[in-house]
């Protein structure tokens, strides 16, 4: 049986840096909603042109598509033994979705891992997100701030460029969408609760800490 696991939890949170020592941990792929429909921008498939034309008009890529393009990721070869997802599902139609795809191969979710965090701590650590521009270094600037700062701009300790701020890290987009987040989860909340999977994780702690209690709730539920 393959380890498919959820991590869930308000944007800042840690999903993001959790998912990808889990999948260190287990071997198996990192599965981001926001990664796929990223990368969608600039392939040339079938599928890739319906989301690009979707993104094109504003609208919202619905939980039919996103159905779609979770399930043929999850149909490549290095998810056959588990994934990470994150960012997945996000309504309860997704879950029921997920499960059935899951029962196809004979497997199911084995976990289910809500990463808590304050709704204000939340939004400090999404809106003081910086990057370097290869992004391979990531900034606070409320909690880990780079060294350097000149005319109010935030710059790269390694090589001082300006740090980049994601456009969906901007304060307005992230107080929306945290906003929508604590509205719209406690039905899938409530969901994965029921089927007893469903796992409770502090997220205000280090790294480190957050990870440990991650992989005993992963052991413990394989």
């Amino acid at each position: 049986m393959g380890i498919f696991i959820i991590l869930m939890g308000v944007q800042g949170a840690g999903k993001g840096t959790q998912a990808r020592l889990l999948s260190e941990k287990y071997g198996i792929p990192q599965v981001s909603t926001g990664d796929l429909f990223r990368a969608m921008k600039t392939q040339d498939t079938p599928l890739a042109r319906e989301v690009q034309e979707i993104m094109k008009r504003g609208e919202l890529i619905s939980d039919e598509l996103t159905n779609r393009i979770v399930r043929e990721r999850l149909a490549q070869d290095d998810a056959q033994a588990g994934a990470i997802l994150d960012g997945y599902p996000r309504s309860q139609g997704q879950a029921q979705a997920l499960d059935a795809m899951l029962r196809e191969r004979g497997q199911q979710v084995k976990l289910v891992a809500l990463l808590e965090l304050d709704r204000h701590l939340a939004i400090m650590r999404a809106e003081g997100r910086r990057f370097s521009l290869d992004k391979e270094r990531t900034y606070n600037i409320y909690f880990n701030p780079p060294q350097y700062r000149v005319a109010g701009v935030w710059l790269d300790d390694k090589t001082k460029e300006p740090l980049i701020q994601r456009e969906d890290d901007y304060r307005d987009a992230v107080v929306r969408r945290i906003d929508v987040y604590f509205e719209t989860t406690r039905p899938l909340i409530d969901f994965y609760q029921a089927q007893g999977k469903l796992v409770h994780v502090n997220a205000n702690q280090s790294i480190e800490a957050v990870s440990e209690a991650l992989i005993q709730a992963v052991e413990q539920h394989r």
